[in-house]
Parts: structure tokens; C-alpha cells; sequence
């Protein structure tokens, strides 16, 4: 697999702490993801 300049690596450390159980499913709050794509949420 090619990694181009433009990708990023992130740590499964970084991504599992920002996993959350709710009752029973995973769920990432979607402040945490745009933070790990960089881009803005919406409001």
C-alpha cells in the first residue's frame, strides 16, 4: 500500500479513546471524527 504525502497515520490508541458504549453499541461523537479527518462540523 502507498502512503502519499497527503495521508495520515493515526494511532489505535488515539481512535479507541474516543470510542464510546452506549447501552451496547460503539459510537464516536462526531466532534471526535471531524477532529481526526480535519474538517468542521456543522452547527
Amino acid at each position: 500500500m502507498d502512503i502519499k504525502n497527503t495521508d495520515l497515520i493515526i494511532s489505535d490508541e488515539i481512535i479507541m479513546n474516543k470510542i464510546y458504549f452506549i447501552r451496547d453499541p460503539k459510537v464516536m461523537i462526531d466532534s471526535d471524527l471531524a477532529e481526526l479527518y480535519e474538517v468542521e462540523t456543522s452547527n
